[in-house]
């Protein structure tokens, strides 16, 4: 499905932030299925009427099956900063993931060392360092209970790959369709209940906070947790 205006949620001189829909890449991998940076190329071209493709560059990354906030540059310039700024830990990002086990605690903060298998293209976690792993650090809080299943936000601290699946997973609730980290089966939408909710950051050029929120997915499931 193609972009539209109503996938954006941020736009200026420098950025664009869209709602990412489960199942869309943000660049291109051996599946072969356009990705959503060509696609947002296309939709820019389009929109303000440019011969050849728009530059993009691509800030971040979500997983596939992963909904929410996805950034990209529209400068060079915004894309060094923000580079950066990710680096350094100056964007802070916030998650709601749905389980069905309740956490033993409220509220924690989770730390373990990851290495990634890129064959099978899993992670598997750590309680300490071990060779080849990275730190993998975030905080969540419970925010309540719908129908059996737990609603909760996740800040993570670092931008490990997979790192809120495998981490929640890791401490007894893996999120639901995740049947890779643990739920005991897949969704058949091929998505599972991680929302990217909101990225806060100081823009890179206008030196102004940027707050973005992405609304929850109208699914038939994930729009019943808007309440909390």
């Amino acid at each position: 499905m193609p972009v539209t205006d109503r996938d954006v949620l941020f736009e200026d001189n420098h950025l664009i932030a869209l709602s990412k829909r489960a199942g869309d890449i943000v660049q291109v991998d051996e599946t072969g299925d356009k990705p959503l940076d060509e696609q947002v190329k296309s939709y820019l071209a389009h929109k303000y009427n440019k011969p050849g493709t728009a530059f993009l560059g691509v800030v971040h990354r979500l997983d596939r099956p992963v909904s929410g906030v996805i950034l990209f540059a529209k400068t060079s310039k915004a894309l060094e900063r923000m580079n950066a700024a990710f680096k350094n830990r100056e964007v802070k990002k916030t998650y709601w993931a749905v389980v069905r086990n309740k956490p033993a605690k409220s509220s924690s903060t989770l730390v373990h060392w990851l290495v990634k298998d890129p064959s099978k293209n899993v992670v598997k976690p750590y309680p300490a360092e071990v060779p080849g792993s990275q730190r993998a650090e975030l905080s969540y809080r419970l925010l309540g209970e719908l129908g059996g299943y737990y609603l909760i936000e996740v800040d993570p601290l670092t931008g490990r790959s997979h790192q809120i699946r495998v981490q929640l997973s890791t401490m007894g609730c893996p999120i639901v369709g995740d049947n890779k980290y643990g739920y005991p089966r897949g969704s058949r939408k091929g998505s599972i209940c991680l929302h990217a909710r909101r990225l806060q950051f100081l823009h890179p050029v206008k030196k102004e906070p940027v707050n973005i929120f992405a609304k929850l997915p109208v699914d038939g499931f994930w729009e019943r947790f808007e309440q909390f």
